[in-house]
């Protein structure tokens, strides 16, 4: 049956959207005055939104929620945040992470204590420490090994994407992981398998 005197539906609130009121982000539509972000209800426009599958963030909460964990993440250089993360639903401050690690046998040395607690970085195999430790897909990596698999750029919060515990820029993420045919990754005409 036809949609008589209306618009779409609203992504936040369900109603009518109205073309004059209308934003549209992610393939959704929005009034003006319901694009907002999800966790700290600010205002959004197209420069500061961020989606993540159906909902609509500012890069702030987006990078928080979603980006890259780590010393000189989210908060900017010299900065100590506090942050809980209880409006994204995390839990940042989740206690000494010693604590959760096995104990090692008191007759050790300090400096073998340290080195059972390193993680280890998945690209390279080598220890990361916390002053080059970047948070992504779960795991710990250095920084200089936080980049695409395949293209090689350098990864931030808003262009990371994880599959199967590599990381991806979203370009490269998108031709190989993406939907195909034309429309999709660039394919301007259809190709035939030889």
């Amino acid at each position: 049956m036809p949609n008589w005197g209306g618009g779409a539906k609203c992504g936040a609130c369900e109603k009518t959207v109205y073309h004059a009121e209308e934003i549209q982000c992610n393939g959704r539509s929005f009034h003006k005055t319901c694009f907002l972000c999800m966790a700290c209800r600010k205002a959004l426009d197209s420069t500061t939104v961020a989606a993540h599958e159906s909902e609509i963030y500012c890069k702030t909460c987006y990078g928080r929620k979603y980006g890259p964990k780590g010393v000189g993440f989210g908060q900017g250089a010299g900065c100590l945040s506090t942050d809980t993360g209880d409006h994204l639903g995390l839990n940042l401050q989740q206690g000494s992470p010693k604590s959760a690690r096995p104990s090692t046998p008191t007759n050790t040395s300090k400096f073998a204590k340290k080195m059972v607690d390193v993680d280890k970085c998945p690209r390279c195999g080598k220890s990361v420490y916390a002053a080059e430790k970047i948070m992504g897909g779960g795991k710990p990596w250095h920084k200089t090994c936080f980049r695409c698999a395949i293209c090689g750029k350098s990864l931030e919060s808003t262009n990371v994407t994880d599959k199967d515990g590599e990381l991806y820029c979203k370009v490269c993420y998108a031709k190989n992981f993406g939907p195909k045919g034309i429309g999709f990754g660039g394919l301007t005409q259809v190709e035939k398998k030889e």
